[in-house]
């Protein structure tokens, strides 16, 4: 007689497991991108290849993902989340300090990867995924969350003055330039790149002291629903 006290199992429904297939599948996939491109590069990330990495067949790949364009844009959704998962594993007490960990370990990664970041966070993105707005992504990205909520508590510290989302695009815009330079231009005499990113930050950092950022638009969009997250 089956015992009543014993919680019952509930198996998953058909459904559930295509959803977790499908997971399983798209993040795959995205692994086997990020492979390509770090390999061989933008030229090297193609439907067909990326199709033989995970053994489908390339129409399969197109169920996922409708061009190289949507590949490069869960590349970097995907990239952003590790980038968080990195900004909160190095959290400090000190605001400005949690705020410059920030971008150091943006650096760190792109230093780290420049043929990925170069692919990823340089090559222009011209449309949003289907169903999806660029507005919704920015919302959700999580690297940049991370990076708002280190700004609001350096304001909230008296620290900074001004609106949150354009003092995090400011620093964003100056920390992706950096690296940018240096992996593009790698023959310029930056000094130790680490050490030059260091001084970027502190630049950037010192810059913004003392001054009331102002919004980067009218038109508040965007920068008030991520305010508010």
């Amino acid at each position: 007689m089956e015992d009543a006290r014993k919680p019952k199992t509930v198996s998953p429904t058909v459904q559930e497991r295509r959803e977790r297939h499908r997971e399983t599948l798209r993040s795959d996939l995205i692994e086997a991108a990020r492979r390509l491109v770090q390999e061989e590069g933008y030229d090297g990330l193609t439907i067909r290849k990326l199709a033989k990495q995970v053994g489908y067949a390339p129409m399969s790949v197109y169920s996922y993902f409708a061009d190289k364009q949507d590949i490069l844009l869960a590349l970097a959704q995907d990239r952003f989340e590790i980038l968080a998962r990195r900004i909160e594993d190095n959290a400090s007490d000190d605001p400005i300090e949690a705020l410059r960990a920030v971008m150091t370990e943006y650096a760190a990664f792109g230093l780290g990867n420049p043929n990925e970041y170069r692919i990823v966070f340089m090559t222009e993105k011209t449309r949003p995924p289907e169903g999806v707005t660029f507005e919704e992504l920015d919302a959700n990205n999580p690297a940049m969350l991370a990076l708002l909520s280190r700004v609001e508590a350096c304001i909230a510290a008296g620290k900074l003055k001004g609106d949150p989302f354009a003092i995090a695009t400011m620093l964003w815009s100056i920390g992706h330039g950096a690296i940018s330079l240096l992996i593009t231009f790698p023959f310029h005499d930056f000094g130790d790149p680490d050490a030059y990113v260091k001084r970027m930050c502190d630049f950037a950092l010192g810059a913004l002291e003392g001054q009331d950022v102002q919004p980067l638009s009218d038109n508040p969009g965007i920068s008030c629903r991520l305010t508010r997250a």
